[in-house]
């Protein structure tokens, strides 16, 4: 476990709970405390009660569209400052360039980024 891990919170935004599961399981195994959410009204919900240091944001969700949650939370004073990493399957450059227009730290490609790497990676972008 990588040392710095402990107390950091992550939410991790993801309707396939296959996909879910292996990366929270990495993440965990990292030292980082998980929490997840299925949809974005869930994800929009859990940051603002939460207050996670990091999330992590899949494009297709159910009832919302992940870009729409991405606005809400910059929107919103309880959960501006949070920093948003884009993590999908979605590699159109167009998104990708929308993703950081919108005030994402990062787009990544869940094909691209094993879990492995996503949790060394986290430390990138809370500390």
């Amino acid at each position: 476990m990588p040392d710095g891990a402990l107390g950091i919170r992550l939410l991790l935004v993801d309707d396939d709970v296959d996909v879910a599961t292996m990366y929270e399981t990495q993440l965990a195994a990292y030292g980082f405390q998980v929490i997840t959410a299925r949809s974005g009204a869930e994800a929009i919900d859990r940051a603002g009660a939460d207050a996670p240091d990091l999330i992590y944001l899949d494009l297709g969700l159910p009832e919302m569209h992940g870009f729409d949650v991405l606005q809400r939370l910059r929107a919103a004073p309880t959960t501006a400052g949070i920093p948003v990493v884009i993590l999908t399957n979605y590699s159109e450059p167009e998104l990708m360039e929308r993703g950081r227009q919108l005030g994402a730290h990062d787009y990544l490609i869940k094909a691209h980024t094993p879990p492995a790497a996503l949790a060394e990676a986290t430390r990138r972008w809370v500390s």
